[in-house]
């Protein structure tokens, strides 16, 4: 805080603290208030008091704008790099794949298949593979359907081997409380795994984003999740999921396929069942005895047959470079670059569109909003220096728009612009044009500057009007007595007090022009649509959030820096809506 001068003696005149050090200087101690405490401490205590009072004034309003504004502002930035959808729905998967070379024409080995087998088994019965192959489209066309195809077909993965399975001991091996008691070591097993639990809630809550909290009825047993450490944790996923997601009792629920295939697998590679004397122990023996003869379950095959998709290695190096929770791609699609396979590139010519669309949303606000400050400087003026009776009835003029839906004046426009409309039909009957010539003012740049204009101009006037109102006739009659001619009275004199208006305006329909998109929508055509229209577009029908948010971001940014220009150049404290 600047110092205050003394008028008297021209010095710094003392501040409340100084005051008190005088006193306490004088009285020889701390000056004391009425109930004893020091006079400093009693001042503070009493602003304190009044600062909190009025922080709790405002917070209603601080709330409001925390939860409107800046909680959407921070969500969208955060969008915009979000990608834990792929670690989320494929983690075993993303693990695996870490061991591929991406830069080999190769597949991926078979633990590569076998992890995304388990991965989307679990995402398909919570409807979310989906999600997952919508998201990869965005990178790569095609995946979409891919997945939807396999998330469809998993159940026929290794069908073979569950039917032997369940054809060595009849009503054993597709008997859910077989499968709750096995898993559970028993009715009366001592050591559980809670483990295993937890874990299996974890990858759940991940790749739903449900909290799956609350009992399931069943604990795995700590011995027989030693012995097959794949079938319990996928069993317990499958437990965890069946009585949080779907309210069923475990117990009564037939396991999923892909806790038996987890099963058959671990009895093929060797699981030392021989030693286990827990229950299920002679069937557990027999299965594996039976399943020696079985030919080994063939993960790569079997997707291959669902889609040959998956034998593209295209689509390996997609899953590998979005692999990571966070990505640069949104932003790098929003400067019309992608992540490819060697790091950053250019997107295809034919696909080049956002740097395009950004430079014409700025091109064209400028545009609007000075063909705003040419018509709305001299209605503000007549409206400033006409008797106020007069003015405001020609005022209400000036706030008619805001009475009329904005989709009605864009309709209106849209009847009056195009080809056989009321211009063009005015144009040819009075000669200007040719009725094979009308002009073209729909559908392009021309009709959205045009339109927006007209409906952006009450934003510019009304600033306009409250500054001039401000300045002083007087001003001017002093000029004009001095000598000055009248257009030196006015741009020496009039003009600079009115540029606080200017200023005031040109912000205000220049940030409202650069995030418009109904009226760039109806009339615009293809030349005549703003950026916003695509961030519209993403968000509504493509639902590609990420890209809407990256080009939102981008969006904000320039305006951010476009303010920060104008307030080095003009200066904000320059800006004035009246007064």
């Amino acid at each position: 805080m600047s110092d205050v001068t003394d008028a008297t003696t021209g010095k710094a005149a003392p501040t409340p603290d100084d005051g008190l050090r005088i006193a306490d200087s004088n009285e020889g101690g701390p000056v004391l208030a009425a109930d004893g405490t020091p006079l400093k401490k009693s001042l503070s205590r009493t602003l304190r008091r009044q600062k909190m009072r009025a922080l709790l004034l405002i917070a209603p309003l601080l709330i409001f704008v925390l939860v409107t504004f800046i909680v959407p502002i921070v969500s969208m930035l955060l969008r915009s790099v979000d990608n834990t959808i792929v670690p989320n729905t494929l983690p075993q998967t993303v693990s695996a794949i870490s061991e591929w070379d991406p830069t080999a024409s190769d597949l991926p080995d078979e633990p590569v298949y076998e992890a995304l087998y388990y991965d989307l088994f679990l995402a398909s019965e919570a409807k979310e593979h989906t999600k997952l192959g919508t998201r990869l489209n965005y990178e790569q066309t095609g995946l979409s359907s891919q997945f939807r195809s396999v998330g469809r077909d998993l159940d026929e993965i290794g069908e073979d081997q569950i039917d032997a399975l369940e054809d060595l001991a009849e009503d054993i091996w597709d008997n859910e409380a077989f499968w709750f008691d096995l898993m559970r070591g028993g009715e009366n097993a001592e050591n559980t795994d809670q483990d295993v639990l937890d874990r299996a809630q974890t990858r759940l809550r991940a790749l739903t984003g449900d909290a799956f909290t609350g009992g399931t009825g069943f604990l795995p047993g700590a011995e027989i999740s030693a012995l097959l450490p794949r079938t319990a944790y996928e069993y317990a996923s499958f437990a965890v999921f069946t009585a949080t997601a779907e309210e069923d009792v475990v117990a009564e629920e037939e396991p999923w396929e892909s806790v038996k295939i987890a099963l058959i697998e671990e009895l093929q590679a060797g699981a030392d069942v021989a030693s286990y004397t827990g229950f299920g122990a002679e069937q557990l023996l027999a299965a594996q005895e039976m399943l020696a003869d079985q030919p080994e379950q063939n993960f790569k095959e079997s997707f291959l047959e669902i889609d040959e998709g998956w034998g593209n290695p295209q689509t390996w190096k997609t899953l590998n470079v979005y692999k990571s929770p966070y990505t640069t791609g949104y932003f790098l699609n929003a400067a019309d670059y992608q992540l490819g396979f060697d790091g950053v590139e250019a997107r295809p010519e034919n696909q080049q569109i956002y740097i395009k669309l950004f430079m014409r949303t700025l091109y064209m606000s400028l545009v609007i909003t000075g063909s705003c400050i040419l018509l709305g400087y001299p209605v503000a003026w007549i409206l400033a220096n006409l008797p106020l009776r007069t003015a405001n009835v020609l005022m209400i003029l000036v706030l008619l728009p805001f009475w009329t839906s904005l989709l009605v004046r864009t309709s209106a426009w849209k009847v009056l612009l195009q080809q056989q409309g009321v211009i063009n039909e005015i144009l040819v009957w009075l000669g200007f044009v040719d009725d094979a010539n009308r002009l073209i003012l729909m559908n392009n740049a021309t009709g959205t500057i045009i339109a927006m204009t007209h409906i952006l101009l009450p934003f510019m006037i009304l600033p306009l009007y409250s500054v001039m109102k401000t300045i002083p006739p007087s001003y001017l009659r002093a000029a004009k007595s001095l000598g000055a001619t009248n257009v030196t009275a006015f741009w020496r004199v009039y003009f600079p007090q009115s540029v606080p208006g200017i200023g005031a305006g040109s912000i205000l329909v220049f940030i409202l022009s650069i995030g418009y998109y109904i009226t760039p929508e109806i009339v615009g055509g293809t030349d005549g649509v703003f950026i916003s229209n695509r961030i519209a577009y993403h968000i509504s029908s493509s639902l590609n959030w990420g890209l809407a948010a990256a080009l939102g971001t981008i969006l904000l940014v320039v305006v951010l820096v476009l303010y920060w220009c104008y307030d080095r150049i003009v200066g904000i404290d320059n800006v004035k809506l009246g007064g």
